[in-house]
């Protein structure tokens, strides 16, 4: 059951291939994290304690295998502690999640990744020495609830206090250079990029004309963001 493929796969790794990844829990969360990375050509060792998931995701996934992720043996023979890289993908069975998280710190891995259903799931997580803990519903809907209350077409809060979103761009500041529109005095953000309609984006200089058809994306304070969201 639990077949030990991650030794060839650090030889491959060493031989120029991207690092690898192992992900733990392989239901709707778990797995779009696995088929996105997988995507970008990142190697994925899948883990899951149903027959059924590890066979469905069989032909998706670098290597996926049944195993019980809570018991130290079943992931050191799969060599899971030889990863920089792991999530914790396991949503519906707190102890699991627990004490799988605690096993890949105890491992030393560098970058631990576990999502969590509460906060006060989360909470334990961190205090376990997770090193990103992950709420998706929350995340999900303070993003929604963004998009809502504004004109934004996209919003992303890197952290506390600071966030970029995209957006269209406001008369104020339409038809004369960046420079010139005094965008960090008056609403203390950056324009970042430009994309004018049928194009791509491109980064934004001083001299960058923005026009009335346009979408930006503009960097700065949480509240900022906001406010410049629903300007005219």
């Amino acid at each position: 059951m639990a077949r030990k493929l991650v030794p060839s796969r650090r030889r491959r790794r060493r031989a120029g291939h991207r690092d690898a990844v192992v992900v733990i829990g392989l239901g709707r969360f778990g797995r779009a994290v696995a088929e996105a990375l997988v995507e970008t050509d990142t190697e994925v060792l899948g883990i899951d304690a149903g027959p059924d998931v590890v066979q469905a995701l069989s032909g998706s996934l670098t290597h996926t295998v049944r195993a019980d992720s809570t018991k130290e043996d079943a992931l050191r023979q799969l060599g899971v502690q030889d990863f920089d890289r792991a999530v914790v993908a396991i949503g519906s069975n707190l102890e699991a999640s627990i004490l799988t998280a605690s096993l890949l710190v105890s491992f030393g891995i560098k970058h631990v990744w576990a999502k969590a259903t509460s906060e006060e799931h989360g909470r334990i997580l961190s205090q376990l020495g997770v090193h990103h803990v992950v709420l998706p519903e929350r995340d999900m809907g303070q993003r929604v609830a963004h998009l809502v209350r504004g004109r934004m077409l996209d919003y992303i809060e890197w952290e506390e206090g600071f966030a970029m979103i995209r957006t269209n761009p406001p008369a104020g500041i339409v038809g004369i250079p960046l420079g010139e529109s005094d965008i960090r005095s008056r609403y203390g953000l950056t324009v970042v990029a430009v994309r004018r309609p049928g194009e791509g984006f491109t980064y934004a200089t001083p001299a960058t004309v923005v026009g009335p058809a346009d979408t930006i994306i503009v960097a700065g304070g949480t509240r900022e963001t906001e406010r410049f969201s629903e300007l005219r």
